[in-house]
C-alpha cells in the first residue's frame, strides 16, 4: 500500500510529535496505518491546539476549527480541504465523527488554569481524551467492545499524563487532585485495575490494532505505584531498546 501526499503528512506529523504512537502504528498491519495516522495526526493538532497562544480566546478559536471540521464529516457533506482533514474524512463515519468532538472539547480544560473540579471530572479528561481517541480507531478498523477499549485508553492516557506532569506544572497549571504520593499511587493503582479489565475485555482482530499504544502503559503504572516520586523527577519509561523490545511482543501475541 502507498501512501499519498496527505497521508504522508499526517505520518510525519505523528512521528515528531507523538513519537512513541508513530512506533505504535509503525507495528501495527499496513492497512490499519491508512486509518490510524489520521486520527492520530488529528490528535497532535487538537492536543497541541490550547499551547501555541496565551490567548484564550485564539485557543477557543482553534480548538473550534477542528470541532467545525469534524461537523463537516458527521454531516455527510462536503468537507473542507485539509491535510489531515481530508484524509480523516476518507476513513472516520459520520456517526464517529460525531463522538470525535468530544475528543476536541474536553481540551479546553488545557486553555485555563483552573483545577480539576473532582476526581469524575478528571477521569472525564482522561477518558474523552485518550480513551475517546483509542475508541474512535479502534471502531474505525473493525469490531470492538468499547468499555473494553475506553479501559485500554483510560490506562493509556493516565501513564501518559504522569509523564507529563513536570512540564504541566512548569506551565503552572495544577494537573492532580492529589499529588501526595499515596495519591499518586492510588491514581495509578486505578489505572493498573482498568488495564487488567481491558485485558480481560479480550479485543482482538484487526481493532487490536488501535490498542498497542498502551504497550507501555502496565510498565508506567507500576513505577508510579513502586516510586510515585519518579513523576516529579520526570524520570517514567524504560530504555529505548526495552521499548521497543515490549511493542514487538504486544505486537506479536495480540494482546496488551
Amino acid at each position: 500500500m502507498t501512501f499519498g501526499a496527505d497521508l504522508t503528512a499526517c505520518a510525519a506529523l505523528v512521528e515528531r510529535a507523538d513519537p512513541d504512537r508513530f512506533l505504535a502504528t509503525m507495528a501495527a498491519p499496513v492497512a490499519a496505518r491508512r486509518v490510524l495516522f489520521p486520527l492520530y495526526a488529528l490528535n497532535v493538532e487538537v492536543a497541541r491546539a490550547p499551547w501555541v497562544t496565551q490567548e484564550s480566546m485564539i485557543a477557543e478559536m482553534r480548538l473550534q476549527w477542528w470541532r467545525d471540521a469534524l461537523a463537516e464529516i458527521a454531516a455527510g457533506g462536503p468537507v473542507r480541504r485539509h491535510e489531515v482533514i481530508t484524509p480523516l474524512a476518507e476513513v472516520l463515519s459520520p456517526d464517529l465523527a460525531a463522538v470525535a468532538d468530544e475528543m476536541i472539547a474536553v481540551r479546553r480544560w488545557d486553555i485555563y488554569r483552573d483545577p480539576f473540579e473532582d476526581a469524575a471530572h478528571f477521569d472525564r479528561y482522561i477518558d474523552q481524551s485518550a480513551g475517546t481517541l483509542m475508541w474512535l480507531a479502534a471502531r474505525s478498523l473493525g469490531e470492538a467492545e468499547e468499555s473494553a477499549v475506553r479501559d485500554a485508553g483510560f490506562a493509556l492516557g493516565l501513564a501518559n499524563w504522569f509523564r507529563a506532569i513536570p512540564e504541566l506544572e512548569a506551565r503552572n497549571r495544577i494537573p492532580l487532585l492529589d499529588g501526595t504520593p499515596d495519591g499518586l499511587r492510588t491514581l495509578a493503582e486505578r489505572g493498573l485495575a482498568r488495564l487488567a479489565r481491558a485485558r480481560a475485555g479480550g479485543v482482538n482482530g484487526p481493532a487490536f490494532a488501535a490498542l498497542l499504544p498502551a504497550w507501555q502503559a502496565g510498565v508506567i503504572l507500576r513505577q508510579v505505584v513502586r516510586e510515585p516520586r519518579r513523576v516529579g523527577e520526570g524520570t517514567l519509561g524504560t530504555s529505548a531498546a526495552r521499548k521497543r523490545l515490549g511493542l514487538m511482543v504486544t505486537a506479536a501475541r495480540g494482546r496488551l
